[in-house]
């Protein structure tokens, strides 16, 4: 697990911060099932804790201006809460696996909307460069 310092993290965008939270969570997930599959009951609880803390902190990060994806995105984050709350108290695989299998759709969803606005805001700047320099006045 890569640890990032707090002056990192500030210069880090909203949706930065957002794909950092989903590692995470899939980081603490799978320790959890490591903990469970060894009888590790504690450390199974910590990590499943920090895990629905973090689909928490997710969730009230949406932005409900976005539209109804935003309200989906709720739904799916309480699924998942309840899930691990079921998961915990259970100390069920299964359940960690299925929260597992979502986070990280949901993270490769969001990795690759950012690069796709990334790809967007360069092509952005590459034109106005473009356009700039062919409405420069150059004496020739």
């Amino acid at each position: 697990m890569t640890l990032i310092t707090k002056e990192a993290l500030h210069k880090k965008s909203p949706q930065e911060i957002t794909k950092l939270l989903y590692e995470a969570c899939i980081n603490n997930l799978e320790e959890s099932k490591t903990a469970i599959l060894e009888k590790n009951f504690g450390k199974a609880n910590d990590r499943l804790q920090k895990a629905n803390d973090i689909i928490e902190k997710l969730g009230r990060g949406l932005n409900y201006d976005a539209g109804i994806i935003a309200d989906q995105l709720e739904a799916i984050y309480n699924y998942l809460s309840d899930c691990l709350i079921r998961a915990n108290t259970n100390k069920d695989i299964s359940k960690v696996e299925e929260v597992q299998t979502i986070i990280a759709d949901l993270s490769v969803a969001w990795s690759q909307a950012l690069q796709k606005n990334k790809d967007i805001q360069s092509k952005s700047v590459k034109q106005k460069a473009i356009a700039y320099e062919q409405n420069s006045i150059y004496e020739k």
